[in-house]
């Protein structure tokens, strides 16, 4: 994936927020965990509750389902962290990052021993593209095969798969000229968008076709820079970077932790959780907003940082990049450029966003410097970054929307 196309970082954005963008992900690794003692692995290694993961009301993970987690050492640092569907019973793919899935696999192996299952590499033999943006919905309208059965009831973190490519499927899902797909309502944007996982040979006749067909909605290829500031804005982290070899607790993506009711332990024991219920070894990681586009540099040798109102050293920082869709009005509430409520006349010229390792709890709504040795950045501690996210939106106020 180059780092953008033609259109240049900023306007692939603003695409993917307000119409539809299309990336190249089959960098990504994949691997198949499958066979009568696969849940019971990815139990033991992922940091998320597959028996109660679902839903609101917390139901077990069934085919057709999604789940973000991570794996993580015996110290709690992270591996690497992952997207698990359930393909059948007992029988999983596991998406994990560019040049990570040699590693996952080995850990998996490892971790189960003799047991009944089969760890397989399928990265060589699945090619991914991502169609994200709140056009999505109506270019797949045009190109798939059987639109109206292929998306309902297609709700977030679900997917449905042709059986060419995973045997078992009862649902025909194809593209275009009859590529088969597994189509996945999910993405790394934070926008309503899909995951489509098609066979190597069908990569480039897919992205071609896409793009053909999306000329009406603007479609247009985006590149990694806009793949790192759509995901920074939508909170979401990036592996190696925001989450790392440190205990991954005390961070803003709860979801991705087996949290009891009370709060104070988990449901279930995992490589690692131990670790993250030691209360003398955390840092705590949060989000934070600029007050203009002004960002600063982050290195791993020298990483900028964190200064507190006295000037004194808190922290660190992990992501700073600048979000393109969101800017403050007078009284210094952000907006997104797809807000509903956003001032009249709202044109933002964007905010650095990202997201901070503290040696301390944060406070949200506090004021902090982010200080690289060469410039010093106001910002503030945030729950949420860019507000009014479509990713989660139903289908169909998406398609009145764009029809």
């Amino acid at each position: 994936m180059p780092l953008w196309y033609r259109s240049g970082a900023k306007t692939e954005h603003l695409a993917v927020i307000c119409r539809a963008g299309l990336f190249d992900t089959s960098h990504m690794a994949a691997l198949r965990v499958s066979g009568p003692e696969a849940l019971g692995l990815l139990q033991q290694c992922c940091t998320r509750d597959l028996e109660r993961c679902f839903g609101r009301d917390k139901r077990p993970l069934m085919p057709g389902g999604t789940a973000y987690g991570a794996y993580l050492n015996e110290s709690g640092g992270v591996i690497d962290d992952t997207l698990i569907y359930q393909l059948a019973h007992q029988d999983y793919l596991s998406v994990v990052n560019a040049g990570q899935g040699a590693l996952v696999s080995d850990h998996l192996r490892t971790a189960a021993g003799n047991s009944r299952l089969d760890v397989t590499d399928l990265t060589d033999q699945m090619g991914k593209l991502d169609l994200q943006g709140p056009a999505s919905v109506a270019i797949l309208i045009k190109t798939l095969e059987n639109p109206g059965n292929v998306l309902e009831g297609l709700s977030f973190f679900s997917f449905k798969v042709d059986p060419e490519l995973f045997p078992g499927s009862q649902t025909r899902v194809r593209l275009g000229e009859n590529i088969p797909l597994m189509l996945s309502r999910s993405g790394y944007t934070g926008e309503m968008g899909f995951e489509l996982f098609v066979r190597p040979q069908d990569l480039t006749t897919a992205w071609d076709y896409l793009l053909a067909a999306g000329q009406k909605e603007e479609l247009i290829s985006c590149g990694l820079a806009a793949r790192d500031s759509l995901r920074t804005g939508a909170g979401l982290p990036l592996s190696h970077q925001d989450i790392g070899d440190w205990p991954f607790i005390h961070h803003p993506w709860h979801i991705a932790l087996p949290f009891s009711p009370d709060g104070t332990g988990f449901t279930k024991q995992f490589i690692g959780s131990r670790a993250l219920l030691d209360p003398d070894r955390h840092f705590y990681t949060c989000a934070f907003v600029g007050y203009d586009l002004r960002k600063i540099t982050v290195s791993e040798t020298a990483p900028p940082q964190v200064l507190d109102s006295a000037g004194k050293s808190v922290g660190i920082v992990l992501t700073c990049v600048t979000d393109m869709a969101i800017g403050r009005d007078s009284g210094g509430r952000v907006y997104s450029v797809r807000s509903p409520g956003k001032p009249q006349g709202f044109e933002p010229r964007g905010l650095c966003c990202g997201f901070l390792r503290l040696d301390r709890p944060p406070e949200t709504g506090e004021l902090v410097s982010l200080n690289d040795g060469r410039r010093k950045v106001k910002a503030e501690l945030t729950r949420d970054i860019r507000p009014d996210r479509s990713a989660g939106w139903d289908i169909n106020r998406i398609i009145e929307e764009f029809s």
